[in-house]
């Protein structure tokens, strides 16, 4: 599908945008597939495209905490097996459920991500304050359920990307015994497997824009390393003000198509 000049760059700063806020806290498709709707796509292109496009942003964000990755690979292979089974079940999900079902399913889904956006504050707190009245430590790789958890975020992310950084660093939060940034770096290497799984499946059975692709990669790769440089310095609060007003707007533009 051509573009305009208007419409190219749009794709694109949406593509830096979504890098840099996956890289920080997660939730950059709340960003870009609604801009790619905005041109015409079809959800459903326009979801798949978004997946491959953002490879190169999920990928950039984890080279750029590089630094916190370190000492985690055990625990980065591990949940990277569950990440790839979800990613692989929840694209199968996407391309076999009729379209109908899709339009339907995805403004729920967005939704949910908004919800967590929000309460994710609050469980972190909750959670961490029983941890300090009952005296348990969490496992160090969260154990099963950890594993198992992700393993269904990732079926979510395969299935429609938007808050599944969100999602991976709630249940992170709860279950393991470490610092944000250090699991946020976990969270980046989780999402570049999820969204490559998921692209490598729809290479083969599904339709891309290629044009979208290409924009959305090349943008979501600078803000990667945007994300990565001023992620800690960034308020938290601002960035969910702001997620919540973008998801807010694709919600209504996917109920009023």
């Amino acid at each position: 599908m051509a573009l305009s000049i208007w419409e190219i760059l749009a794709v694109f700063a949406a593509g830096v945008g979504a890098g840099t806020i996956n890289t920080i806290v997660g939730s950059g498709t709340l960003i870009t597939f609604p801009v790619l709707l905005a041109t015409g796509l079809p959800p459903v292109t326009a979801t798949v495209s978004n997946a491959l496009g953002l490879i190169p942003g999920s990928i950039s964000g984890a080279i750029g905490y590089r630094k916190e990755l370190a000492g985690q690979r055990r625990r980065i292979l591990r949940l990277s097996v569950g990440a790839a089974i979800g990613g692989l079940t929840g694209a199968t999900l996407l391309l076999a459920l009729p379209s109908t079902a899709f339009e339907t399913i995805v403004p729920v889904l967005v939704a949910l991500a908004l919800v967590l956006v929000i309460l994710q504050p609050r469980i972190s707190k909750a959670v961490q304050r029983r941890r300090e009245r009952t005296g348990t430590p969490a496992r160090p790789d969260g154990g099963p359920l950890l594993f198992t958890g992700l393993t269904l975020a990732s079926v979510y992310g395969g299935y429609f990307t938007a808050a599944q950084g969100i999602i991976y660093l709630s249940l992170m939060g709860m279950l393991v015994d470490d610092t944000i940034q250090r699991l946020n770096a976990v969270k980046n290497v989780l999402a570049a497997v999820v969204n490559s799984i998921a692209a490598l499946f729809f290479l083969f059975v599904a339709d891309f824009d290629w044009t979208a692709v290409v924009l959305i990669a090349v943008g979501s790769a600078i803000g990667g390393q945007i994300g990565a440089k001023v992620g800690r310095r960034l308020s938290p609060t601002l960035l969910r003000a702001l997620i919540v007003v973008v998801g807010t707007a694709a919600i209504v533009q996917l109920l009023l198509r």
